[in-house]
Protein backbone atom coordinates (compact mmCIF):
# COMPACT_ATOMS: atom_id res chain seq x y z
CA UNK A 1 0.00 0.00 0.00
CA UNK A 2 1.23 3.45 -0.87
CA UNK A 3 2.18 5.87 1.83
CA UNK A 4 0.54 9.52 2.00
CA UNK A 5 4.36 10.37 2.00
CA UNK A 6 5.30 8.36 -0.84
CA UNK A 7 2.65 10.34 -2.93
CA UNK A 8 3.06 13.86 -2.03
CA UNK A 9 6.87 13.77 0.07
CA UNK A 10 7.09 14.70 3.69
CA UNK A 11 5.39 17.45 5.05
CA UNK A 12 6.81 21.12 4.83
CA UNK A 13 5.34 22.23 8.03
CA UNK A 14 2.73 20.51 10.82
CA UNK A 15 0.71 22.48 12.47
CA UNK A 16 -0.71 20.42 15.72
CA UNK A 17 -3.88 21.16 17.93
CA UNK A 18 -0.69 21.40 20.55
CA UNK A 19 0.51 24.29 18.31
CA UNK A 20 -2.72 26.04 17.98
CA UNK A 21 -3.64 25.77 21.71
CA UNK A 22 -0.18 26.95 22.68
CA UNK A 23 -1.00 29.96 20.15
CA UNK A 24 -4.26 31.04 20.95
CA UNK A 25 -6.34 29.80 17.86
CA UNK A 26 -8.13 27.30 20.34
CA UNK A 27 -9.18 27.90 23.68
CA UNK A 28 -9.00 24.61 26.27
CA UNK A 29 -12.21 23.93 27.91
CA UNK A 30 -11.33 22.92 31.70
CA UNK A 31 -11.32 19.15 32.02
CA UNK A 32 -13.79 19.29 35.15
CA UNK A 33 -16.10 21.97 33.38
CA UNK A 34 -16.29 20.01 30.10
CA UNK A 35 -17.33 16.64 32.08
CA UNK A 36 -19.46 18.79 34.37
CA UNK A 37 -21.34 19.25 30.76
CA UNK A 38 -21.17 15.76 29.36
CA UNK A 39 -18.32 15.21 27.47
CA UNK A 40 -15.85 12.76 28.39
CA UNK A 41 -13.12 14.25 25.55
CA UNK A 42 -11.22 17.22 25.77
CA UNK A 43 -12.92 20.23 24.40
CA UNK A 44 -11.71 23.72 22.75
CA UNK A 45 -13.32 26.42 21.24
CA UNK A 46 -11.46 28.43 18.55
CA UNK A 47 -10.78 32.05 19.17
CA UNK A 48 -13.52 32.90 17.16
CA UNK A 49 -16.22 31.29 18.78
CA UNK A 50 -14.94 31.62 22.36
CA UNK A 51 -14.72 35.69 21.57
CA UNK A 52 -18.02 35.79 20.18
CA UNK A 53 -20.15 33.07 22.49
CA UNK A 54 -17.62 33.24 25.76
CA UNK A 55 -15.63 35.85 26.44
CA UNK A 56 -17.13 38.58 29.37
CA UNK A 57 -15.47 40.96 30.83
CA UNK A 58 -16.15 43.14 34.19
CA UNK A 59 -16.46 46.06 31.44
CA UNK A 60 -19.43 44.29 29.45
CA UNK A 61 -20.99 43.85 32.87
CA UNK A 62 -21.46 47.47 33.25
CA UNK A 63 -22.40 47.84 29.76
CA UNK A 64 -24.94 45.21 30.44
CA UNK A 65 -26.24 45.65 33.89
CA UNK A 66 -28.47 43.27 35.02
CA UNK A 67 -27.95 40.09 33.01
CA UNK A 68 -25.86 38.48 35.29
CA UNK A 69 -23.47 37.15 33.04
CA UNK A 70 -20.33 35.41 33.31
CA UNK A 71 -17.24 33.89 31.16
CA UNK A 72 -17.40 30.22 33.38
CA UNK A 73 -22.06 30.72 32.52
CA UNK A 74 -21.75 31.21 28.90
CA UNK A 75 -19.22 28.36 28.36
CA UNK A 76 -21.65 26.19 30.19
CA UNK A 77 -24.29 27.32 28.14
CA UNK A 78 -22.26 26.68 24.96
CA UNK A 79 -21.51 23.07 25.80
CA UNK A 80 -24.64 22.06 27.11
CA UNK A 81 -26.26 23.32 23.46
CA UNK A 82 -23.20 21.55 21.82
CA UNK A 83 -23.70 18.50 24.05
CA UNK A 84 -27.54 18.53 23.07
CA UNK A 85 -27.29 18.95 19.46
CA UNK A 86 -24.22 16.24 19.18
CA UNK A 87 -26.88 13.55 20.99
CA UNK A 88 -29.70 14.35 18.69
CA UNK A 89 -27.41 13.98 15.54
CA UNK A 90 -27.28 11.06 13.45
CA UNK A 91 -24.90 8.29 14.21
CA UNK A 92 -21.02 8.90 12.73
CA UNK A 93 -21.99 12.48 11.76
CA UNK A 94 -18.73 14.54 12.68
CA UNK A 95 -19.52 18.04 11.75
CA UNK A 96 -23.05 18.70 13.75
CA UNK A 97 -24.06 22.79 13.32
CA UNK A 98 -26.06 24.38 16.78
CA UNK A 99 -26.81 27.48 17.76
CA UNK A 100 -26.77 29.33 21.25
CA UNK A 101 -28.21 32.27 22.72
CA UNK A 102 -25.99 34.76 24.10
CA UNK A 103 -25.81 38.52 24.84
CA UNK A 104 -23.36 39.63 22.35
CA UNK A 105 -20.37 42.16 24.03
CA UNK A 106 -20.60 44.92 21.96
CA UNK A 107 -24.12 44.69 20.85
CA UNK A 108 -27.62 45.05 22.31
CA UNK A 109 -28.49 43.75 26.05
CA UNK A 110 -30.83 40.98 24.37
CA UNK A 111 -29.89 37.70 23.59
CA UNK A 112 -29.64 36.92 19.67
CA UNK A 113 -28.48 33.82 18.43
CA UNK A 114 -25.21 32.96 17.33
CA UNK A 115 -24.41 29.80 14.86
CA UNK A 116 -21.05 27.27 16.15
CA UNK A 117 -20.42 23.83 14.97
CA UNK A 118 -19.08 20.85 16.61
CA UNK A 119 -16.30 18.71 15.46
CA UNK A 120 -15.12 15.55 16.65
CA UNK A 121 -12.00 14.51 15.21
CA UNK A 122 -8.41 13.13 16.30
CA UNK A 123 -5.89 14.62 18.44
CA UNK A 124 -2.20 15.02 17.67
CA UNK A 125 -2.17 11.21 19.01
CA UNK A 126 -5.40 10.24 17.02
CA UNK A 127 -7.46 10.10 19.99
CA UNK A 128 -10.89 11.80 20.14
CA UNK A 129 -11.20 15.56 20.68
CA UNK A 130 -14.23 18.10 20.45
CA UNK A 131 -13.73 21.32 18.81
CA UNK A 132 -16.38 23.64 18.85
CA UNK A 133 -16.22 26.72 16.32
CA UNK A 134 -17.90 29.28 13.99
CA UNK A 135 -19.83 27.37 10.64
CA UNK A 136 -17.12 28.75 8.55
CA UNK A 137 -14.14 27.93 10.26
CA UNK A 138 -12.57 24.91 9.62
Amino acid sequence: MTSFADLYGEPIHQYTRADALRDGALLAVPQELAQEAGWRWPVALTAAAWGDCVAWSDEDNERHPGHGQSETGRLWDVLRMAFHAVRSANPGVQGVPFEVLRIPADGPSRATRAKLAIHCGPGDAGEPVITIMQPDED
